[in-house]
C-alpha cells in the first residue's frame, strides 16, 4: 500500500504506477502543488502554455516561465478564454498545450471548452483548474467537476504535490490516447501546500503537424451532430480505462467501514481512519462503476468524503448503491481534519471529541484594507463625496466596498462593472451619478466590449479606469498594458487613451491618482457629462513589482483636532492615539509603513500632517 501523502510516479505511456529508477537516484524537491503541476507539464513535453492570473492558480504559469523558452512558450493572456483558445490552437498544430485558471476562469473559457470537447485534440490539451473551497480569494465557491460532467471530459484529482506532477504528465497521454481535453483539478490547499516531490526528465514530443480534417475541426451543426455521438463512445472507453487504472486505488483495511474519497480530502481520511477500507479516486469523471460496486459489496457501510458538491455521491446513488455523504459533511467550505472528524463523529464511527481548552488568546479580527498609499483610495473617497452609485469590479479595489471607504454598491464578476452601470442608466430611475470602476488588467480582460456597448447605446455613465500598471491582486503579474510579457521582455504597451478614444468616447481625462484636487474636480465634471466619460487614474501599485516608498509623513499633535478626515481614507498607517481634543481622539502615523503618498495631508482639515523632514527642519 502506498503512503497517504505521496504517490509513486505514473508511467506516462501506460498510465500505470511504476517506481522511478532508484539506481539513478532521482532528485527530490520540495514543491508547491502549482509548481509540481508546472513541472509535470514540462516533463510531459508541453510546448505552449497560456493563462490569466487568478488565485489559487497563478504560480502554475509563473513556474512554467522559468523553464527555457525553447522548451515551452509560456504567456499571460488577456483572459481565460483567450488562454484556452491559444492552447487549442497549439493542439490543432500538433503540439502539447496547457492552460491554467481558477474556477471562475473556467466560466469565461467554457464556451470554447464546450466546442473543443466535440472536436477533441491533435496534440495533448490539458486544462488545470484550481477551485477555491472556503472562498479564500474569490467571489464564489463552485465545483469544477460539474464542468467535467457537462463537457464530458475526464477530471483528474491529485491529492498532493507528487500526484499533481504525475497526474499532469498522465493527462497529456490520456488526452492524446482518447482524443479529448483533460481537466486536472486542483484546490487552494493543493496549490499552496509544499511537500517532497520526486521529479523526472523531460520527454520531448515532436509536433504531430496539423490534422487536415474539416469534419472534425470545424464545428458547424452538420459536423457537430456527427461528433456528438463520438463523445458517448469516448466516455465509455474512459470508464473502462479507469476500471483498470491504478488512478483508482483500493487500500485494504481492517474495519468494516468503506470510504470513497478523492483530492486533498483523502489525506484527512487517512489521518483519521487509517484502518478503514479506502477507495481513492484519482479521477472523478467518468467513474468506474464496476469497481465502485465491488468496493461497496465488500464492506458493511460506505461513506463518500468529497469537498463541495456531492458529485461522486449522487453518481453512486444513481447506480443504485447505498452510500452516505453530505448528510454527514457540509456542501460548502474547505475541508480539514476537524470538519471530517465531526462528520465521522456524527456517523458514529469516531467517538465524540472532548472539549479542548483554548490554548491561544484570540487576536482581535483585522478588517481587510487597501495598502498604505494605495492609488485607488483617493478615487473612492471622492466618489463617496459625490454620492455616486458605484458599480465595482474584481480586484484589490473591491475592498472599497467596506468601511471606512464604503463607496462600492455592486460587484459581480470580471468585467461586469461597465455593463452593470449601463443597465442602471437605461432604467432611468437612478437619481445619483452612475459610475463604473475597473482596474487596468480587468479592463483588458473583459472591460472593452461593455465599454463599446455603453457608447453604442448612448448611456450617461462615468467609467473610472484604475490604472496601477500591474495585475496587483494576484501578486504583480504583467499584462498588455505594462509593456512587459511573462518573461519580462519588452513588448508593445497598450495606450488606454488612444484605445478608448477609438471607441468613440470624446471626454477622457488622465490624472495622477495622488492629486486629490484633480481627482475631485474631474470626477465631478465627468459625472455631469452627457454620454460616456472616462477618467484614467494613473499611479503604479505601491507594492508590485517593487515596493515604492517616499518620505514618510507625521502628525503635528499640537495642531491635530481629531477631525477624523484622514481616517476616512482607511490607510493602515493611520491609527488613533489616546490623546483627546474636545472629546475626539487624535491621530498618529506609523512612519515605518507610510509610503509618503500625501493623501492624508491633502485631505486634512487643519494642515497638521507634514513630511517628516518638516519636523526635523523646525527642530
Amino acid at each position: 500500500m502506498t503512503s497517504q501523502t505521496s504517490s509513486p510516479a505514473l508511467d506516462s505511456n501506460a498510465g500505470d504506477r511504476a517506481p522511478r529508477d532508484e539506481v539513478n537516484r532521482p532528485e527530490i524537491l520540495p514543491l508547491m502543488g502549482n509548481e509540481a503541476i508546472a513541472r509535470g507539464a514540462w516533463e510531459a513535453g508541453v510546448r505552449v502554455a497560456a493563462a490569466y492570473p487568478g488565485t489559487p492558480s497563478t504560480e502554475i504559469m509563473e513556474s512554467l516561465a522559468r523553464f527555457p523558452a525553447e522548451d515551452v512558450k509560456a504567456e499571460w493572456a488577456t483572459n481565460e478564454k483567450v488562454a484556452l483558445d491559444v492552447a487549442i490552437g497549439a493542439s490543432f498544430s500538433g503540439a502539447r498545450a496547457l492552460t491554467s485558471m481558477k474556477h471562475v476562469g473556467l466560466n469565461v473559457a467554457a464556451d470554447a471548452l464546450m466546442s473543443q470537447t466535440y472536436i477533441g485534440v491533435n496534440g495533448g490539451l490539458v486544462l488545470v483548474v484550481c477551485d477555491d473551497p472556503g472562498i479564500h480569494s474569490s467571489q464564489n465557491e463552485q465545483d469544477t467537476r460539474i464542468y467535467g460532467q457537462l463537457a464530458m471530459v475526464p477530471v483528474l484529482e491529485p491529492s498532493d504535490a507528487q500526484e499533481a506532477l504525475d497526474f499532469t504528465r498522465l493527462a497529456f497521454d490520456l488526452s492524446e490516447r482518447f482524443d479529448t481535453p483533460v481537466i486536472v483539478r486542483g484546490t487552494t490547499r493543493l496549490s499552496h501546500t509544499r511537500s517532497l516531490v520526486q521529479i523526472g526528465e523531460r520527454t520531448e514530443k515532436p509536433s504531430l503537424g496539423f490534422n487536415e480534417n474539416p469534419q472534425k475541426n470545424v464545428m458547424i451543426p452538420g459536423h457537430a451532430r456527427l461528433r456528438h455521438s463520438a463523445l458517448f463512445k469516448r466516455e465509455e472507453q474512459l470508464r473502462q480505462y479507469f476500471e483498470e487504472s491504478d488512478l483508482i486505488r483500493w487500500e485494504q483495511g481492517s474495519q468494516p467501514i468503506g470510504i470513497v474519497t478523492l483530492s486533498t480530502a483523502y489525506t484527512y481520511v487517512k489521518e483519521l481512519l487509517p484502518q478503514a477500507h479506502v477507495l481513492k479516486l484519482g479521477a472523478s469523471y467518468p467513474l468506474p462503476e464496476n469497481k465502485l460496486r465491488e468496493f461497496c459489496d465488500s464492506v458493511e457501510r460506505v461513506i463518500v468524503v468529497e469537498e463541495l458538491e456531492p458529485i461522486v455521491e449522487n453518481e453512486m446513488k444513481l447506480m443504485g448503491l447505498n452510500v452516505e455523504g453530505k448528510s454527514l459533511f457540509p456542501r460548502e467550505g474547505e475541508f480539514s481534519t476537524d470538519v471530517i472528524r465531526a462528520g465521522f463523529e456524527k456517523a458514529g464511527i469516531l467517538p465524540a471529541s472532548r472539549s479542548r481548552p483554548e490554548l491561544f488568546v484570540q487576536a482581535m479580527p483585522r478588517p481587510p484594507l487597501l495598502c498604505a498609499g494605495c492609488p485607488h483610495t483617493g478615487a473612492y473617497m471622492a466618489l463617496r463625496a459625490l454620492d455616486a452609485r458605484v458599480s465595482g469590479d474584481i480586484g484589490c479595489y473591491t475592498l472599497a466596498a467596506v468601511e471606512p471607504l464604503k463607496a462600492i454598491d455592486t460587484t459581480v464578476a470580471m468585467g461586469s462593472s461597465i455593463a452593470n452601470a449601463t443597465g442602471m442608466a437605461l432604467t432611468g430611475t437612478e437619481t445619483r451619478p452612475i459610475v463604473a470602476t475597473i482596474g487596468d488588467s480587468t479592463f483588458l480582460h473583459a472591460g472593452i466590449p461593455p465599454l463599446i456597448n455603453a457608447v453604442y447605446n448612448q448611456v450617461n455613465i462615468t467609467v473610472v479606469l484604475l490604472d496601477n500598471h500591474i495585475t496587483a491582486m494576484t501578486g504583480g503579474q504583467d499584462h498588455p498594458g505594462t509593456g512587459r510579457n511573462l518573461r519580462g521582455e519588452a513588448v508593445h504597451k497598450v495606450d488606454y487613451e488612444d484605445l478608448i478614444r477609438s471607441l468613440g468616447i470624446t471626454w477622457i481625462k488622465k490624472i495622477d491618482a495622488y492629486n486629490m484636487g484633480n481627482v475631485y474636480q474631474y470626477l465631478r465634471e465627468a459625472t455631469l457629462h452627457k454620454g460616456v466619460a472616462v477618467v484614467i487614474m494613473d499611479r503604479p501599485c505601491v507594492l508590485d513589482p517593487v515596493k515604492i516608498k517616499g518620505s514618510s509623513f507625521r502628525v503635528n499633535q499640537e495642531a491635530c483636532t481629531g477631525c477624523q478626515t484622514c481616517m476616512n481614507l482607511g490607510c493602515p498607517s493611520l491609527s488613533w492615539t489616546d490623546e483627546l481634543f474636545e472629546g475626539h481622539r487624535k491621530v498618529k502615523i506609523d512612519e515605518s509603513s507610510c509610503i509618503g503618498c500625501s493623501l492624508c495631508a491633502q485631505v486634512s482639515s487643519t494642515n497638521c500632517i507634514l513630511p517628516v523632514e518638516a519636523f526635523e527642519t523646525n527642530g
